[in-house]
């Protein structure tokens, strides 16, 4: 996979050379680029924003560099327009579509993402409909808060889809079994000891009955969400549930009505 991420301060982004996604690009299963919008400035001062137009407050981001960044990135595709296929270009923004684990999951299956880091109050909007001849352009927001630019937002998501990646993550199992891989948080995981500050894992993953562990961990699964994500819990498919994890919901304050999950506050 090819990712191109355009900033005002690529510096920001140097913790894409550290852990997994660091090991990632040296091994060539990602071929990772970090561009400073600045070098497509073209006067003394490397001036990237202006004041808005209609007035208020702040400063936007001008569309020249960023349309010269945007089009060499898409130039150097590896994906061909020509076929019908372009590129995705995301773009962090708080009025963008949520990310999450099932978003992750399909960008990891691209074969050329983009990112571009706003600042300021943002992006003059022509940028958008000027990138959406040669791209795929989504904006993405990673939670319901502003931040200052959006490095940490890219910083996130390359994280969460590159570790996706083929070969990126040393045991593939791993995946399978972590919080939002099946709609619900991971189980609590323990250690050695055995013992700690007079606390003691929990007897039943000492068992060696893997069925009973499997279940323990199932159950912990439900409870957790239950309780830390009850909205995660509402969309489960009812229908995929067996009776122990309708007895664990009930117990943890769901039930079943016509289908549907359903808190039981809600029955009246």
């Amino acid at each position: 996979m090819r990712i191109d991420v355009v900033s005002i301060f690529p510096e920001y982004l140097a913790a894409l050379d550290l852990s997994l996604i660091g090991k990632a690009r040296r091994e060539k299963l990602l071929d990772l680029n970090v561009h400073d919008l600045r070098d497509y400035t073209h006067d003394r001062h490397r001036t990237v924003d202006d004041t808005p137009y209609g007035g208020g407050a702040g400063m936007v981001m001008k569309p020249e560099p960023w349309g010269a960044a945007l089009a060499r990135i898409a130039t150097e595709s590896p994906v061909s327009n020509a076929l019908g296929d372009k590129p995705i270009l995301i773009v962090p923004s708080p009025a963008g579509a949520v990310f999450d684990q099932e978003m992750a999951y399909e960008l990891a299956g691209a074969q050329h993402l983009a990112f571009a880091c706003g600042r300021y109050e943002g992006i003059d909007e022509r940028v958008l409909e000027f990138a959406s001849e040669a791209f795929d352009v989504r904006p993405v927001s990673i939670g319901d808060y502003v931040l200052n630019g959006g490095e940490v937002a890219v910083l996130a998501m390359v994280e969460a889809i590159g570790r996706l990646i083929p070969g990126v993550i040393g045991n593939p199992e791993s995946l399978v079994e972590e919080s939002h891989s099946d709609g619900l948080l991971e189980y609590p995981v323990y250690t050695k000891p055995g013992t700690w500050e007079g606390r003691e894992v929990p007897e039943v993953l000492l068992s060696g009955n893997h069925g009973k562990i499997a279940r323990f961990r199932r159950n912990k699964q439900l409870e957790r969400t239950a309780t830390r994500r009850p909205d995660l819990i509402v969309q489960l498919d009812a229908s995929t549930l067996n009776r122990h994890d309708r007895d664990t919901l009930w117990h943890n304050g769901f039930a079943i009505v016509e289908g549907r999950i359903v808190p039981k506050d809600e029955l009246g």
